[in-house]
């Protein structure tokens, strides 16, 4: 079995990596390379680069800073945003990326995940939902989570596995940027539902945060991005806590940046 993992995200608009709240407010807090490194300097388990404006603005992914992002990591990156058809996934394989993360163009052409399963392997295609609480349940968006779509999160979350997305990143828009944790009704309810690792994102604001994912959610990894950004913790720290309550994360080397000797949870 997978150790849970903490994956630090990068979302992306004009080579600047930023950050909001609920998808919007959007503030430059760095530049990618630079971020991705330090990250897996600290004891990240993977990196996710999202190009959050490129469906809204109708063109492809950035591949110079993709490949830049690329190569400055030993760690797996899955890039996503602007990822329009199966044609699209072989470029950014090339530019360095490990996995491909898909959202909008698979809601309106469902066999992007079929044909990009059989050509590259499921194991390299992500299903990503951005879903909002509606109606006693959640409902998925696109376009960086301004289009809603009459698609239920967990019955379209096993419809994209069942299509040959081999893992779910599952972000929750209600609690994007709130910091007071994941959506755990919610990932859960994915989790339980399909038999491939579940992403949980959105809300994360503390060590706790990510533990409770692990065991309520369900979930075989966990997103961070804004409370690493604006340094209020970092990625060793986060393993430190987790590690202390029994989380079998992958341990951190070392010496790694962030690395407080005699950490508590």
């Amino acid at each position: 079995m997978l150790r849970p993992r903490v994956i630090v995200c990068l979302d992306v608009k004009d080579g600047r990596v930023v950050k909001g709240t609920r998808f919007v407010g959007l503030r430059d807090v760095g530049d990618p390379v630079e971020l991705a490194a330090r990250y897996e300097e600290e004891g990240a388990d993977e990196i996710v680069f999202l190009d959050v404006s490129a469906s809204r603005e109708g063109r492809g992914t950035l591949l110079d800073t993709v490949r830049r992002t690329a190569e400055a990591l030993f760690i797996p990156l899955t890039v996503g945003g602007g990822v329009r058809t199966a044609e699209d996934i072989g470029p950014l394989l090339r530019a360095g990326a490990d996995k491909i993360s898909v959202n909008t163009a698979v809601v309106e052409h469902p066999d992007i995940l079929v044909r990009g399963a059989e050509r590259f392997g499921s194991q390299c295609i992500v299903a990503s939902i951005d879903a909002a609480r509606h109606a006693g349940g959640w409902r998925c968006h696109t376009h960086g989570g301004s289009r809603p779509t009459d698609l239920e999160a967990v019955a379209w979350a096993e419809e994209c596995h069942r299509r040959g997305a081999g893992e779910i990143l599952l972000t929750s828009i209600d609690q994007d940027g709130a910091r007071s944790g994941y959506a755990l009704d919610l990932t859960r309810a994915v989790a339980d539902a399909v038999p491939a690792p579940v992403i949980a994102s959105g809300g994360a604001g503390e060590a706790a945060h990510l533990r409770d994912a692990f065991t309520q959610g369900h979930a075989s990894a966990a997103l961070v991005a804004g409370i690493l950004h604006d340094g209020l913790t970092t990625v060793a720290e986060l393993k430190s806590a987790l590690a202390g309550w029994g989380i079998p994360v992958r341990p951190v080397r070392a010496g790694a940046p962030g690395t407080r000797t005699g950490a508590n949870p």
